[in-house]
């Protein structure tokens, strides 16, 4: 992808990250395109070939493009299933709390099953950013985590602070973490990790683009700073040298939305 491709591909992913462009909403003209980013006929289709394969646009007949919802239910084949009965909760109490970790007893009844009490962690909600660059490679940190006491790669990300966005806290951690300021994130999904015990939200963002700031400055957080090839991550994945939840699935979001596992060519 060139010069001209890239900031046309970085535009049209801008004026949707931005509200400038709403899901369900229909691209301008290719003519009115070519005028406003500055990029022949050919290039512009070549990009919108690619937002399409991403799922970031969709198309209607032959060049009417608009722009997809990631929460659009029109491919889903499966439908929720009725009739079912919830757990039943009781109440709970606390048995040990502090800012990072709190425990709680929550007494509960499946149906059909006894009460009892079950234990539940409760922890901080989450943010982890992707950020790609036009030449197919995600923003990675390489650090060690003592709790396994592992070395391996990870996206950037932390916790969100009180009062403060999980967009907001996905752009600060990149900054601070990598001295990369992105472009601009879009959410892609918020998820459970653990489910079954521990209550975590994790926010998921992917973003294209960003812009060299300096040094890191979250010197506890920081490792060694590194754009990583696409084409590596099923590779690194398999020798298990990703790690965390949010990095995998976030990873695994961008490998599912291309048209395949290999990167696409770039200038």
């Amino acid at each position: 992808m060139g010069p001209k491709s890239a900031r046309a591909y970085s535009t049209i992913r801008e004026w949707i990250a931005s509200g400038k462009l709403s899901p369900g909403d229909k691209l301008p003209s290719e003519r009115t395109l070519v005028d406003d980013l500055e990029i022949g006929r050919t290039a512009l289709r070549a990009v919108l070939a690619r937002l399409v394969t991403e799922k970031v646009l969709g198309v209607r007949g032959r060049s009417s493009y608009f722009v997809r919802s990631h929460h659009s239910n029109d491919a889903v084949s499966v439908s929720k299933p009725e009739g079912l009965e919830p757990w039943r909760i009781h109440g709970e109490r606390t048995i040990y709390d502090n800012r990072w970790v709190k425990i709680d007893l929550v007494d509960v009844e499946p149906p059909g099953v006894e009460r009892f009490e079950h234990h539940v962690v409760r922890l901080q909600n989450v943010a982890i950013a992707a950020v790609l660059d036009d030449q197919d490679r995600v923003l990675m940190l390489w650090r060690y985590r003592f709790v396994p006491q592992e070395w391996g790669w990870e996206l950037p990300g932390g916790i969100v602070d009180a009062g403060e966005d999980a967009q907001r806290t996905a752009l600060r951690e990149v900054e601070e973490e990598t001295g990369w300021r992105p472009d601009s994130l879009e959410h892609v999904v918020t998820y459970q990790p653990m489910v079954g015990m521990v209550d975590s939200p994790h926010a998921i963002f992917v973003g294209r683009g960003a812009q060299r700031i300096g040094d890191p400055t979250d010197i506890e957080e920081a490792g060694h700073v590194e754009w990583v090839p696409i084409a590596d991550i099923p590779t690194l994945m398999a020798r298990g040298d990703l790690m965390g939840s949010g990095t995998l699935v976030a990873l695994l979001h961008i490998l599912a939305t291309r048209a395949d596992n290999s990167p696409t060519a770039s200038a």
